[in-house]
């Protein structure tokens, strides 16, 4: 059987030096991902962000924050029972979306963390992303909070974190799709232990 970390090692290391795009010309770092490799629910955002860009992991700015809060609130952390990746690993200038051709040359690495992380549940953080991942035409403000089955993996789109930042009154509908989360945790996750803080 093959040795899953030396894998998942191999690959990030072959990612780090990446130069498919021109997003590598401008990047501090490639932002491979974050949490638990192991872990049965892995959530994918856009692509990094300034402060992500700066310190090699996603989701560490505002954005992050309320991420780890609304993961909190259903007993999820990035340290424990999650993965958390993205569409491009480098980031947009200006923060901008990352252009198709972008994400085509970026997929493939995401496609291989899927296949050694091997999700029970995907959630999508944002509307490139639930594009990407869900269906072409995925409306967040529409579609949120739903599961559609693919390929054997649960998915679900949901608001990102720097859009409820943006428009604070979507925040209840985000927390609800968290709840919904921890539903579907609870009907089909195995060896996922829900762990609330003190």
């Amino acid at each position: 059987m093959p040795d899953f970390s030396a894998e998942w090692e191999q690959l990030q290391s072959r990612c780090q030096d990446c130069t498919a795009c021109g997003l590598a010309s401008t990047r501090h770092h490639v932002v491979f991902g974050t949490g638990n490799p192991e872990a049965e629910i892995l959530f994918v955002g856009e692509g990094p962000g300034e402060n992500e860009d700066l310190k090699g992991e996603p989701f560490v700015g505002r954005g992050g924050q309320l991420l780890d809060k609304m993961l909190a609130a259903v007993g999820l952390t990035r340290e424990r029972n999650i993965y958390i990746a993205n569409i491009v690993k480098c980031r947009p200038p200006q923060n901008r979306d990352p252009l198709p051709d972008e994400q085509e040359a970026c997929i493939g690495w995401l496609r291989s963390q899927v296949s050694l992380i091997r999700p029970k549940i995907i959630v999508c953080l944002g509307r490139i992303a639930a594009c990407r991942l869900i269906r072409g035409d995925f409306k967040v403000t529409r579609q949120h909070g739903e599961f559609v089955e693919k390929n054997g993996i649960w998915m679900m789109g949901t608001f990102h974190p720097a859009a409820l930042l943006r428009n604070p009154a979507q925040k209840p509908d985000g927390f609800d799709d968290f709840r919904r989360l921890r539903e579907k945790i609870e009907e089909i996750g195995e060896r996922t232990e829900l762990v609330y803080p003190d």
